[in-house]
């Protein structure tokens, strides 16, 4: 349930940014992974090269590398192409729910997980391209602020846990803003070079707090 307004909001803003059905479709399909989708088209409307989407797209998703690492590690023995399907379909809410079991729960278990959450994602991104013909284009138009929504609530139960991320994600917010005022930096440099000194400037932070322990 919580997947398919996000992907209905996709399928939308996909058709009102003049992505065909099939396109959506496949963007859904083979990025799994909400908030770069979102990123990836405001990026296409900002006229930033594929390059620069693939980019920004990889440092985002980053952290999948680490969920990956620790879904792995309590899978043991799982190998071969049942292995590379469960780490396609990690996300941050699969890998939540997995990591906060006190039991370790089977590949089957995992995979049924997978399963529906991306069955929500395509299914929810072709719904929302279908009903985008029969909403009038200010609803439409309105639709753009759910990748914001969508950061802030990834962001917020975040910062909840642990305030000093809230710090983080001002620095690399401030590091975007101070880059994208320079002359000759596009919108997309500005917002690859916030993600790398923002997240240079957390790793630096929490090293510091680990020595001094």
């Amino acid at each position: 349930m919580g997947y398919v307004p996000i992907a209905l909001a996709f399928g939308v803003l996909a058709k009102t940014g003049g992505i065909p059905l099939w396109g959506a479709a496949l963007l859904s399909g083979v990025v799994f992974a909400g908030s770069s989708r979102f990123m990836a088209l405001a990026l296409r409307g900002g006229g930033a090269g594929v390059g620069e989407i693939v980019l920004a797209t990889f440092l985002v998703n980053f952290r999948n590398f680490l969920m990956s690492a620790s879904l792995a590690a309590r899978l043991p023995g799982v190998r071969g192409a049942l292995r590379w399907l469960l780490a396609f379909g990690v996300t941050d809410e699969v890998f939540s729910l997995v990591s906060l079991r006190e039991r370790a729960p089977s590949p089957m278990e995992v995979l049924g997980l997978e399963v529906a959450a991306y069955g929500s994602w395509v299914g929810g991104t072709v719904g929302g391209f279908v009903a985008g013909e029969f909403l009038g284009d200010t609803l439409r138009a309105s639709l753009g602020i759910a990748i914001y929504a969508m950061f802030v609530g990834l962001l917020v139960p975040a910062v909840r846990r642990l305030p000093r991320r809230g710090a983080v994600a001002f620095l690399a917010g401030g590091f975007h803003l101070g880059l994208a005022a320079l002359p000759g930096v596009s919108s997309s440099a500005a917002l690859v070079g916030g993600i790398v000194l923002g997240s240079l400037a957390g790793a630096w932070g929490y090293q510091g707090e680990g020595e001094g322990a």
